[in-house]
């Protein structure tokens, strides 16, 4: 049952991922995509603490599992310094930790 709701969120997530990220790169060359889906994923794994195991699987494991994505992350850091837009690449990661930390923080304390 637990794989079966893993599966379904992640058929749920990683077009999500998908589709937001070519939406936001219609407007700007920026890895903005990338950083919003990681911020709202973090955001919908803190609003899992606490909840079912079920819920855990098709919610934190699945979708947010799916929709998030480290790999691109550091790509575009990667890239953003090899482009030497160091400030860039800086800001990306340090925002992207910092307001990830931040909306998981805020979803965990909603939930608690």
């Amino acid at each position: 049952m637990r794989t079966s709701l893993v599966i379904l969120g992640a058929a749920i997530g990683a077009p999500s991922r998908f589709i937001i990220d070519q939406y936001l790169r219609k407007f700007s060359n920026a890895p903005w995509g990338t950083f919003a889906v990681n911020i709202l994923g973090s955001f919908v794994i803190g609003l899992t603490w606490g909840a079912s195991d079920n819920t855990v699987a098709l919610v934190a494991i699945g979708f947010a599992g799916a929709f998030t994505t480290w790999s691109t992350f550091m790509l575009d850091i990667y890239q953003a310094i090899e482009l030497k837009k160091f400030r860039a690449a800086a800001i990306n990661y340090v925002g992207s930790l910092m307001l990830g930390l931040l909306a998981a923080a805020i979803a965990i304390n909603l939930v608690a």
